[in-house]
């Protein structure tokens, strides 16, 4: 009975980068490590990451799961689901781009704030420009994009402290006026 050797995380690396046409220094700037460390780590002369952070933003970038690697281990913590980036994900798979295509239509400093936001470790922006240009390079709706960023700028005000729900008059008020105020800039 022959032996399977499982494949080392380096290697997955280094095939997933030689397999999408990926340069070191773009997949550094996706997981945010210095392009010495990419080499680093494909050449194995330091240990592959066993830093959370570092592994999720990896496997973010290269379509799998953190647990793929068998240096990750499970965060203790919840991981909270948001609904509008799922939603997000599901544009990307509508629109067949990878996870590389979509981050390469941002500017490269922006790259890295994607990649926490689609692993969910960043919320999606409150700025609705910001929300937007990601919402027209998948494509979305413009309603779409709209109600997540109301979605979005609810949550704040509530973990601000704000009741929505009893100052439900205001809140209304407030869309409204940016809705209104939206409509005249498409015109």
């Amino acid at each position: 009975m022959k032996q399977i050797i499982p494949e080392k995380s380096s290697e997955k690396v280094a095939k997933f980068l030689k397999k999408n046409s990926l340069h070191k220094r773009d997949f550094a700037e996706m997981i945010g490590v210095t392009l010495s460390y990419v080499y680093n780590l494909i050449d194995e002369t330091v240990p592959f990451s066993t830093r959370g952070t570092t592994l999720e933003r990896i496997a973010t970038v290269m379509e799998i799961n953190p647990e793929d690697f068998g240096e990750y281990r499970i965060p203790q913590e919840p991981i909270l689901i948001d609904e509008s980036v799922e939603i997000l994900k599901e544009y990307i798979k509508e629109n067949k781009l990878s996870v590389i295509s979509f981050l390469k239509a941002f500017p490269r400093k922006k790259r890295l704030e994607i990649v926490d936001i689609l692993r969910g470790a960043m919320p999606l922006p409150i700025d609705y420009k910001e929300l937007n240009l990601i919402g027209k390079t998948l494509n979305m709706p413009s309603e779409e994009i709209y109600m997540i960023w109301e979605s979005r700028l609810k949550q704040v005000l509530e973990s601000a402290g704000m009741n929505i729900y009893s100052n439900t008059g205001l809140i209304n008020s407030m869309f409204d006026c940016a809705k209104k105020y939206l409509t005249t800039q498409k015109n």
